[in-house]
């Protein structure tokens, strides 16, 4: 049967929180109509991989998420309630990325400074860890929350009051999700994912393996989208648009808003983003390439387009915008070196927070994650290993480039015949020949050719 026809953001959404919520969970409850009847008729795209989301898990997992990596849905999309109260100076809160209003106990929070002991808490039942105000306030400070079954998050202070949102562990080697978060009160920013042929965002929160799974109207949860598999050759781009001030494009409240934005691969958050000092409605994130690449954007601009017809204008959005310059006065060369040396002695857990120092130093530094790379493989994280290689193929230029890319080109093929996609597979060792011939990328074309 055709699907049945979904108010269209063009018409003019409701401007007040409470009926623009009721406006999402009727569109929610029409998409769910059509969900159901597609399926019952075996329609295309009724699901995506035979996944399900019934508001209390996602793809079938255990409550704690661990390898969920499915894209469909059955079930209107969970919203956050409750209230809008700051949190007391002395705490933060811990939220589930992909699931409303679950708060996660006995996460282990820990708070690290220069040159001074570490501090640690336990999250309570309400999802609060309390640690010393000064030390959250303190912007040198850095904030690690980690729980079995989610990524770790790591976020720069300061974090007084703030809301943290973990996410479950991804299973998919091209899976990857994005969460968005912002402190100021009173501000409706959503999320949008603009690959060709979809267009995710509150209004149609299911695309072709990749889904909304979190739609927030304010500050006090996540908003969250993930890609349960990254399909080869086409591009995604990410945006967040101020709702609340999408008639007036010249607003500064975005870019006050605080909002951050928190990109997940595997087990890992690779990338977090601050959003910039910008007047503008839409802050154009980042876009993976066709080969899996991301591209920096980065930046706001002024749009009067409505929340529908945002999906083609990301499509047709400028690329990479200015690459971001080494932070003055610091040496992320040393920091490799200091990463170099430690997983030559065997300590990979050092030489991974070593490197991914060197790359917070100097965001562009190819070799960094190049190595970084490397050690993800040999610490079992194929998923981040695939990322960071990928960045290094992006960033890698000078008389060493060849070698870099040809280098990570061979060790995301390699990842790809281990878990059987030989044909990724291949299309990465030929990559890795064309940049520079060795023996050992013709004896990987020859192992996988057979299959």
């Amino acid at each position: 049967m055709p699907a049945p026809a979904a108010p269209s953001a063009s018409y003019g959404l409701p401007r007040s929180a409470p009926l623009r919520r009721a406006w999402r969970l009727a569109a929610a409850a029409v998409c769910l109509a059509w969900a159901a009847c597609a399926g019952a008729a075996g329609v295309d795209g009724a699901g995506s991989n035979g996944a399900t989301f019934n508001g209390a898990t996602f793809n079938g997992t255990a409550p704690n998420g661990a390898g969920s990596n499915g894209a469909g849905s059955n079930g209107p999309i969970p919203h956050a309630t409750g209230s809008d109260r700051a949190l007391p100076d002395n705490a933060i809160s811990v939220l589930d990325a992909t699931r409303a209003d679950r708060r996660i106990e006995a996460a282990n929070v820990e708070l690290r400074r220069d040159g001074q002991p570490p501090l640690a808490a336990t999250s309570d039942a309400q999802g609060r860890a309390a640690l010393d105000p000064a030390a959250l306030r303190d912007p040198a400070a850095r904030l690690s929350i980690r729980k079995p079954g989610y990524a770790e998050l790591l976020a720069q202070c300061p974090c007084d009051g703030r809301r943290y949102a973990l996410s479950p562990a991804l299973a998919s080697l091209d899976g990857l999700r994005v969460v968005l978060g912002w402190d100021a009160p009173g501000v409706d920013l959503d999320a949008h994912l603009s690959f060709p042929g979809n267009h995710v965002y509150f209004q149609r929160p299911r695309g072709l393996e990749a889904r909304l799974d979190l739609d927030a109207a304010d500050r006090r949860r996540p908003e969250t989208v993930t890609i349960a598999r990254r399909r080869p050759g086409e591009a995604y781009t990410y945006a967040v648009h101020d709702f609340g001030h999408r008639q007036r494009p010249e607003a500064d409240a975005l870019a006050r808003s605080g909002a951050r934005v928190y990109v997940y691969v595997g087990q890992s958050l690779v990338r977090t983003y601050a959003v910039p000092a910008q007047p503008g409605n839409v802050w154009t994130v980042f876009r993976i390439d066709g080969e899996g690449r991301f591209e920096e954007i980065d930046r706001i601009a002024a749009s009067r387009a409505s929340a529908d017809a945002l999906g083609a204008e990301l499509a047709r959005a400028p690329g990479q915008a200015a690459a971001a310059a080494a932070v003055e006065g610091e040496d992320a060369v040393a920091a490799n070196q200091r990463g170099e040396a430690a997983y030559r002695g065997g300590d990979l857990a050092a030489a991974i927070a070593a490197y991914q120092q060197a790359i917070e130093l100097d965001p562009g530094y190819a070799l960094a994650f190049s190595n970084l790379g490397l050690a993800y493989v040999r610490k079992g994280r194929a998923a981040e290993a695939i990322w960071t290689s990928r960045r290094a193929i992006a960033l890698a230029k000078g008389p060493g480039a060849a070698t870099i890319r040809a280098g990570a080109y061979y060790n995301i093929g390699k990842l790809y015949e281990l878990d059987g996609q030989y044909e990724r597979a291949m299309s990465n060792y030929l990559a890795a020949k064309r940049e520079k011939p060795d023996k050992s990328y013709d004896e990987a074309l020859q192992r996988v050719s057979g299959y």
